[in-house]
């Protein structure tokens, strides 16, 4: 993540290798691909680069560059492709067909990329790889041994005379709990160093989630207001227009909590409410986080229904994969609290859901009232307090769509009356910086190419997480708290995720 205080020069990537398993999948085609021809259109990766696609799906190196083709063409963010430098970048697209199981598949794609290191005059072994996991979770502990069984894994920075590395990059769902969690670091650790993992989620690529810290610790107005003594409480939201789109069989498995509270919305609590770090490496920021997430108060699986609220849209169980009578939730709502100095007393508010009024990822930062209520309020069509009540203070820093910031304060309207009217203060990225921001892949895919790791969530991260969600899960399922009352689509959940903020005299924000 860059200093907030100082302009940071365009990075180069060293000559490398990427190695996509599951390179037949949507992921591939619709993201990872169009991310790497965006920073090779931008000079971000040098002529040395090389990507090879890794699936079961018999086909040739022309049909895989031929499809690929296709998904750039539909999903870059450059349009329309230059075909000289896609011929170019094509060039070194290569694709090996194997299995995940096939330990000789692991042996050809040694041979593959030993042979592209010498195209490039680098011995054998002594290239640069990353390879990215796109496939199932089921499939990460097989590759992963045979990558290590294959002498594929490389040693770690610490252990390494040549100049070559190996990364690996691995896909959200890290586990589906703390147990499974733990027995997935534990596998993958096994066979890599820490050092070379990189848990992906790809929220953290998104240029505003990346402002946060920057927000925060570059803007010297800020950092001073940043806690109990000014902040009233914290709303993070997720929604989703679209309901599961084709993926009821998965989403059945996991629900809202697994699919968007225990990696997404946590990793964007944790950097809202992490104390500053000593310097800006990867090390740093994420022992800062990690020690945010260990702040926060357990939910014991007995108070699930005081802390929790859950929802299910109405045509859920219509949906294609979906288990009849399915009772998996599609909305929830959170109150959080972090036992900490900075924070004691002030709840976090989350709230997610699919089927909702519209696409939408914000945090809203609400500021205490003035001790003293000297002036009025007039009318105002989206303020939810009673009649001349004041107005508070927000900050809102939009992640998606459109990212930008905004802040809600009060100014007197021309005229002889003297009281406040709430006005918007905003700033567009888009606009205000003349060029559209990167997608979030293409960050940070080449934070992993250069060996950045802060934007990627380390082993302690992801058990601090499932550590505080598990039990709520376990609560759940105990009966502890009521089953997903049911919502319309397009409206913004059920009744009960408002009784859980309108029990402290608080209400989510108007949209």
């Amino acid at each position: 993540m860059p200093s907030p205080t100082s302009a940071q020069p365009a990075r180069t990537a060293a000559p490398c290798t990427v190695v996509i398993f599951g390179a037949s999948g949507d992921l591939t085609q619709r993201k990872l691909v169009p991310a790497l021809y965006n920073l090779r259109h931008d000079g971000l990766l040098p002529d040395g680069f090389a990507l090879v696609g890794f699936a079961r799906r018999e086909k040739s190196d022309e049909q895989f560059r031929a499809e690929m083709h296709e998904g750039v063409a539909a999903h870059s963010r450059t349009q329309p492709i230059d075909e000289a430098e896609w011929a170019s970048f094509a060039s070194s697209i290569h694709y090996h067909t194997a299995s995940f199981d096939d330990a000789a598949g692991y042996d050809g794609l040694r041979a593959l990329l030993d042979r592209i290191d010498a195209e490039r005059g680098v011995a054998p072994g002594q290239g640069n790889r990353l390879f990215y996991l796109a496939t199932p979770p089921d499939a990460y502990p097989r590759i992963v041994t045979h990558l290590g069984a294959a002498g594929l894994n490389g040693p770690p920075p610490s252990q390494r005379a040549t100049a070559g590395w190996t990364r690996i990059i691995i896909e959200k769902p890290f586990g589906r709990d703390l147990a499974s969690a733990q027995a997935l670091n534990t596998h993958v650790l096994g066979v890599f160093d820490e050092s070379q993992v990189y848990r992906i989620d790809h929220y953290l690529g998104k240029e505003t989630v990346q402002n946060i810290l920057t927000f925060r610790l570059g803007n010297s107005i800020f950092e001073p207001l940043w806690n109990r003594r000014y902040i009233d409480h914290v709303q993070i939201l997720v929604a989703e227009q679209i309901g599961v789109a084709g993926r009821g069989g998965y989403y059945d498995t996991a629900g809202a909590i697994r699919d968007m509270v225990q990696n997404h919305m946590l990793q964007v609590l944790a950097l809202t409410a992490m104390e500053p770090p000593a310097a800006f490496t990867a090390d740093a920021v994420r022992n800062e986080k990690v020690k945010a997430l260990q702040a926060i108060r357990p939910i014991a699986p007995e108070e699930t229904g005081q802390y929790t609220a859950r929802g299910q849209y109405t045509e859920y169980r219509n949906e294609p994969g979906v288990v009849h009578g399915s009772s998996t939730e599609t909305f929830v709502a959170m109150k959080l609290a972090i036992d900490n100095w900075r924070w004691s007393g002030v709840p976090f508010y989350l709230r997610t859901g699919k089927a909702l009024p519209q696409r939408l990822t914000e945090i809203m930062i609400q500021f205490k009232q003035p001790p003293l209520m000297l002036f009025g309020h007039g009318s105002h069509a989206g303020h939810s307090g009673p009649a001349g009540a004041t107005e508070p203070n927000v900050l809102i820093l939009r992640i998606q769509p459109n990212e930008g910031i905004a802040m809600r304060i009060g100014l007197k309207p021309p005229g002889s009356s003297l009281r406040l009217q709430p006005v918007e203060l905003g700033f567009d990225y888009g606009s205000g910086f003349g060029k559209e921001s990167p997608e979030a892949y293409e960050r940070l895919l080449l934070d992993a190419i250069l060996g950045d790791a802060t934007l990627f969530i380390r082993r302690d991260e992801v058990e601090a997480a499932w550590a505080l969600i598990t039990p709520v899960i376990e609560g759940w399922e105990a009966g502890h708290a009521p089953k997903p009352a049911p919502y319309w689509s397009g409206t913004w959940g059920p009744d009960s995720a408002d009784a859980l903020i309108e029990r402290d005299g608080r209400a989510w924000r108007l949209i």
